[in-house]
């Protein structure tokens, strides 16, 4: 049975497993409300780097694992952006949710956007944080030194939760960095059909200012806010004023 990691004490919650396709997520539903927020993390991470933006989000949160990710288990072939996408609205349905606030961080931005133009039966609106993966840096080598880039300047609380999810991805980590980078999320965007919103630390490189304003001409109803002095992980350290936009931006819905 996976653990409560989001909830807050005294709070109902939903645990569980949900397989589709050969793939199986887990995820902790809890709160109440429409237009639930669905956290969606970046590669090598797991739902657990969103127990700060939890406590600031209110109404109702189902946080995430991908397969392969935190405590879901390994997929037998890796996922391409498009099938977790499909795991995750089958999920949706399953659940009945056709409002859902996709809010997806790094990796979690592309499910997210693909989630949005692939189903949008089940999406109300859109949250990309940190979006990757930069249409002119699409390589491995190029987004590993973002990332180190990034990685000099953030806060320890998001170096240990990091590093322990990253522990936690699994000996596959390549490969799903390969299929994080070969996907075009730029092809998805122009189907979006639901209000977004992009956000980004101002000290990101992985989500440079071009790519975040290339992505807001792209999304028909799209804006954009900046996060002053953060890097990518704007979402797990000091989530105070990314948790103040995103209630913004629900709450204006």
């Amino acid at each position: 049975m996976p653990e409560r990691l989001l909830a807050p004490e005294g709070s109902r919650v939903q645990l569980g497993e949900f397989d589709h396709g050969g793939a199986t997520l887990v995820f902790e539903d809890f709160g109440s409300g429409a237009r639930p927020v669905v956290l969606l993390h970046g590669i090598g991470m797991g739902r657990s780097v969103y127990i700060d933006l939890v406590q600031r989000l209110g109404g109702r949160v189902i946080g995430i694992d991908l397969p392969g990710f935190g405590e879901a288990p390994e997929p037998r072939r890796t996922l391409t952006m498009e099938r977790h996408a499909d795991l995750v609205a089958a999920f949706l349905r399953s659940r009945e949710v056709a409002d859902a606030v996709v809010l997806g961080h790094s990796m979690g931005s592309q499910v997210a956007a693909e989630v949005a133009a692939r189903h949008p039966d089940v999406v109300s609106a859109l949250i990309l944080a940190g979006p990757t993966v930069d249409s002119t840096a699409r390589t491995i080598r190029v987004q590993f030194g973002y990332l180190l880039r990034d990685l000099i300047g953030e806060r320890p609380t998001v170096l240990w939760r990091g590093a322990r999810e990253y522990l936690r991805g699994g000996p596959h980590l390549i490969r799903k960095m390969r299929a994080t980078i070969v996907h075009e999320p730029e092809k998805a965007y122009p189907r979006v059909q639901v209000p977004t919103l992009v956000l980004r630390g101002q000290r990101d490189p992985l989500a440079p200012m071009t790519w975040c304003h290339e992505i807001v001409e792209l999304v028909p109803d799209a804006r954009f806010e900046e996060i002053p002095d953060h890097g990518h992980g704007t979402l797990i350290s000091d989530v105070g004023p990314a948790a103040e936009k995103i209630r913004e931006f629900v709450g204006g819905l």
